[in-house]
């Protein structure tokens, strides 16, 4: 069982979720993936069985696309609906225009702070057990890419946004910077992922489908070769 499964996620189920009921339910020993899914967001989740655990990296470099909800007069712990709600303000003034302007601006190369409920480390620790014990420490703005940032529908509180970026970029910083830039606060409410890399939703299988599998043989149909991380 070598090759590449697209998988696509649930809210409510973490990346591992996902690792462990291919590994567990059809009995593969070796299954990883290629970048993780924060458990409120959904979509393309891309395992790596077998063999294909040695493409991690690769995959994880590539290119994402995300389709999510920015929602104007807020801001939260995390940066999205998960977190609590730390500041509000009135975003009934934002215009599309203005709203389309700062999302040009955090297109090309930006310099992102990482959130503090993150797994990125300090001095070995994760940000965000660092921030379950309420403390904030100093992080370093990262250079990142954001190829497109598209503004899909305009409403008050919610726009429906898609983003295109490079790796280490993070969608919710990305919506939090525009609230201040635009002087309402922000954060993101939903987040969909549409495309890695190489790979499309439109080629994912569900959760439930998995589910309903009894021996991993029925997994070889919906199997990528390894080649097409290429």
């Amino acid at each position: 069982m070598d090759g590449i499964l697209l998988v696509d996620k649930p809210t409510g189920f973490t990346s591992h979720d996902v690792v462990a009921l291919v590994r567990r339910r059809l009995r593969i020993d070796k299954v990883g993936h290629g970048g993780t899914l924060d458990p409120g967001a959904t979509g393309l989740l891309v395992l790596l069985l077998g063999k294909a655990t040695k493409l991690s990296d690769r995959v994880m470099a590539g290119d994402k696309t995300y389709c999510g909800t920015l929602r104007l007069g807020s801001e939260t712990t995390t940066q999205d609906a998960e977190g609590e709600v730390t500041a509000t303000s009135d975003p009934a003034a934002v215009t599309e225009a203005q709203l389309r302007e700062a999302f040009a601006s955090l297109t090309g190369d930006i310099y992102q702070m990482p959130p503090m409920v993150s797994a990125l480390k300090k001095d070995g620790v994760a940000l965000y057990k660092l921030a379950r014990k309420g403390q904030e420490v100093e992080r370093e703005a990262r250079l990142v890419h954001v190829f497109r940032f598209d503004l899909l529908a305009f409403g008050i509180p919610d726009c429906t946004i898609e983003v295109k970026c490079g790796k280490g970029t993070y969608v919710r910083t990305l919506c939090h910077d525009v609230g201040r830039k635009i002087g309402c606060l922000g954060h993101l409410a939903g987040l969909r992922r549409t495309r890695s890399g190489n790979f499309s939703i439109d080629n994912a299988i569900t959760v439930e489908q998995i589910k309903k599998m009894e021996t991993s043989a029925e997994l070889r149909p919906f199997l990528l070769p390894m080649a097409s991380v290429l």
